[in-house]
């Protein structure tokens, strides 16, 4: 099973990653943990990853497309993967077609958390304020103001996607407003539909 979430920030897609992740017995690869294993194990796309964010730029779309493609072929990713935080951007998107049809694999779900923008905001200032509160610390970027760049930059790059998978019949829309367990239920209704 190969699937893919989408949604804004704080939609949840790392909590119900995780639940896939147990529950279906695959692997959630994250970008970031992907780019950092590649540059630690020292593979070639790494050594090349590691070169560009020593300089403070940004890694390409080809490098990123490297490094996912590396780890796909790694054992444990032969009974499926979740993809987190790629694509993130259409080109990207086309990135991963072309490389999972030379891998002989296909997507097979892409699932996106429908939430409330406004209601997430209110949820992250709750947060703060319980924090704060608590005489907890809290983190610098994590305030109102970059949450809502964040989700602006999620509406201009990624939401593109949403069209993109509906097209192709891949999409498959989640409440991510409801309780974690719903949304959990959900998912794991629309992922048992595919065998």
């Amino acid at each position: 099973m190969i699937l893919i979430f989408l949604g804004p920030p704080g939609a949840g897609k790392g909590t119900q990653a995780q639940h896939i992740a147990s529950t279906r017995g695959i692997p959630q690869l994250s970008t970031g943990d992907m780019l950092r294993g590649a540059v630690a194990a020292e593979t070639p796309i790494g050594l090349k990853a590691k070169a560009v964010m020593d300089r403070g730029d940004l890694v390409s779309d080809d490098i990123v497309a490297g490094i996912v493609a590396e780890r796909i072929e790694e054992p444990d990713c032969e009974p499926g993967f979740l993809l987190d935080g790629f694509p993130r951007t259409l080109p990207q998107a086309e990135m991963l077609d072309e490389l999972l049809e030379r891998a002989g694999r296909k997507l097979e779900i892409v699932l996106e958390l429908q939430v409330d923008e406004e209601a997430l905001v209110d949820r992250l200032n709750s947060r703060i304020a319980e924090t704060k509160a608590a005489g907890g610390e809290v983190r610098a970027d994590d305030n109102e103001e970059t949450f809502r760049k964040r989700l602006e930059v999620y509406r201009e790059q990624t939401a593109p996607l949403i069209p993109y998978y509906e097209g192709k019949g891949l999409l498959k829309a989640v409440d991510g407003m409801a309780t974690i367990q719903e949304v959990s239920a959900q998912i794991d209704k629309e992922l048992d539909s595919l065998s």
